[in-house]
């Protein structure tokens, strides 16, 4: 069995969506990807960081703790916030439902990270944060 792991803590602004990204595709090459997988891959990544940042802790700052891990079947990538938590985990998953109105976001994160992994799954708790799991089954290719 193949496994290789990496644990990311980083400041929660926007600048650090782009390294979270860069870190996720990098890890995911190991196991030769397509351009597609990798690039579901970052938009996941990207979606699942910058809700933390805007939703998790209302762009007030805070650190965001990313785990990603190999597996025999794929990429596993876990993003979590210790921030206000979501209200009702239910609705915040619908398509285009937002807490921030129409002029800020689309409400569409939850809905493509469902769309680019696998695997999602959400957990959060008021006033504790939000974790979102994430996998991706990449077929090997040595």
């Amino acid at each position: 069995m193949y496994s290789n792991k990496i644990h990311l803590e980083f400041d929660a602004k926007s600048i650090n969506e782009g390294f979270a990204r860069v870190v996720a595709a990098a890890l995911a090459t190991q196991l030769n990807p397509t351009i597609d997988e990798v690039n579901d891959i970052k938009t996941a990544v990207s979606e699942a960081v910058t809700n933390a940042i805007i939703h998790g802790y209302n762009g007030q700052g805070g650190v965001i703790y990313m785990d990603m891990e190999i597996d025999e079947e794929g990429i596993i990538i876990i993003v979590e916030d210790k921030g206000i938590g979501i209200d009702d985990l239910k609705q915040a998953m619908e398509p285009l439902f937002t807490t921030k109105g129409t002029e800020e976001r689309s409400g569409m994160g939850f809905a493509f990270m469902e769309m680019f992994m696998d695997e999602l799954n959400v957990e959060s708790e008021k006033g504790v944060g939000t974790k979102v799991y994430m996998k991706k089954y990449i077929n090997w290719k040595n």
